[in-house]
């Protein structure tokens, strides 16, 4: 399981630029401290952990300007390439870009590197100097449009909404809403304000209930998309709760944690899938949520 963190603490920066230095400049026999640059201090860093909370992937963005924000530093461990753990790194980055204001992203890439961008949408725009004298670059750049406008699969989107409020009334009553599904990451949002104890901060229970259903709806999507269908139920939910909600309750499930046999379902057997929903304050982590759903196959009509 992973979960994205913003390095604040001296430890957690620590081993945020070491793990940098380790992978974008030691390879090159640069010295330790050459993995740091002039916008650090109002750079947005992100960092992704394991479940043992060592740093597996690293990235920061910065505003160039009030419209255009530039990406750098992305790096992932060689043991958990190829998982999407960049692409989870990335669209962090690119989430704090949109609140910030950006219209569109850039990036200095290395040849071996502009297949990731490429992925993630950015085009190749021109040579750049090289940095530090040895590594040839290649400026890319991402126009970024509303997220509203690129949510995946609108209809069945507003099917779940709906399903949510007919059949969980509580749900529209707290305000929770579908925010964004792009295929790999849904996240869903609820109103502080209907949510909120004596003490100005969200009820447990409210975020346990948005973590839920957000698991719930990932799996309801994705049994869409595979053409399946099956009655999802809550076979135990574990949360560890860091810090109090006190602005914007947010929650995200991404693919990568998904973990499950789909095609159980296909042979008419119930299947067990595991996933984690991160909550967030705003941009800060909050809360993990690991839950155990089990899909039940639809029963068959009767001739």
């Amino acid at each position: 399981m992973y979960r994205i963190e913003i390095p604040k603490t001296d430890e957690q920066l620590a081993a945020y630029f070491l793990f940098r230095w380790e992978m974008l400049r030691k390879p090159w026999n640069h010295p330790l401290g050459s993995e740091k640059d002039e916008y650090e201090q109002v750079g947005e860093h992100r960092m992704v952990v394991d479940s043992q909370g060592k740093v597996i992937a690293v990235g920061r963005v910065h505003l160039n300007m009030a419209e255009e924000a530039q990406i750098r530093h992305i790096a992932v461990s060689k043991e958990h390439q190829g998982k999407g753990v960049g692409k989870l790194i990335y669209s962090a980055l690119e989430e704090v870009a949109r609140q910030q204001g950006a219209k569109r992203l850039v990036t200095n890439s290395r040849k071996v590197s502009i297949e990731f961008f490429t992925a993630c949408g950015f085009e190749i725009e021109k040579e750049v100097s090289a940095e530090m004298g040895k590594l040839k670059r290649t400026q890319m750049i991402k126009k970024l449009s509303d997220v509203n406008q690129v949510m995946l699969h609108p209809k069945w989107c507003q099917e779940l909404q709906n399903t949510w409020y007919e059949t969980i009334p509580i749900s529209e009553q707290m305000g929770i809403q579908l925010y964004q599904y792009t295929g790999k990451t849904l996240e869903t949002r609820a109103s502080l304000n209907k949510n909120i104890n004596l003490h100005g901060t969200m009820f447990a229970g409210s975020i346990f209930s948005l973590a839920t259903l957000t698991g719930w709806g990932m799996i309801h999507l994705k049994l869409k998309e595979k053409s399946l269908s099956g009655e999802i139920v809550l076979g135990d939910g574990d949360i560890h709760y860091h810090k109090p909600i006190t602005m914007q309750p947010r929650a995200k499930c991404n693919i990568e944690t998904l973990e499950g046999k789909f095609e159980l379902l296909e042979r008419d057997k119930k299947t067990a899938i595991k996933l984690q929903v991160d909550i967030l304050d705003g941009e800060m982590p909050v809360a993990e949520f690991k839950g155990v759903f089990w899909v039940l196959p639809s029963a068959k009509a009767e001739g």
